[in-house]
């Protein structure tokens, strides 16, 4: 099965975040590259990701996750930011040790309603997957 095209490169698709949550730019993740059915997605590391035990917290984990879906939507479809994540499943596979987070998305399905993504997270190496989550866009109509 082939990969979509993309409609965007990852200025595009860092433009189109920016537009949905302004500021984004400025600390939060951005696009590293998009290639057909694939985007990479860094979230800068500081120290305000970690949690008590220092390692980078769940939420931050899950909020990336949610992100490089959208940005991987974004790059295939176009824009269209009233695309909506329907579905969020998330494994915590191991504690992600202090450093810049990569995510790394690929579209499983992108259908006429609905985008099915599979995110795998990291800050060590790609070898060694701090998460993995599966999430659903809910395309608009």
């Amino acid at each position: 099965m082939s990969s979509p095209l993309p409609k965007l490169d990852a200025a595009g698709a860092n433009a189109l975040l920016e537009t949905a949550f302004p500021g984004i730019a400025r600390t939060g993740p951005q696009v590293a590259s998009v290639r057909p059915g694939r985007v990479s997605v860094v979230m800068p590391y500081r120290e305000g990701l970690l949690r008590p035990g220092g390692v980078i917290s769940g939420p931050t984990l899950m909020s990336l996750a949610d992100t490089a879906a959208y940005a991987l939507v974004l790059a295939h479809i176009g824009d269209q930011l009233m695309a909506v994540t329907s579905q969020l499943n998330i494994s915590f596979l191991r504690g992600a040790k202090p450093g810049d987070i990569t995510a790394e998305a690929e579209l499983l399905r992108l259908g006429r309603r609905l985008a099915i993504c599979d995110v795998r997270i990291w800050t060590e190496g790609p070898e060694r997957l701090a998460a993995q989550a599966n999430v659903t866009y809910a395309l608009p109509g």
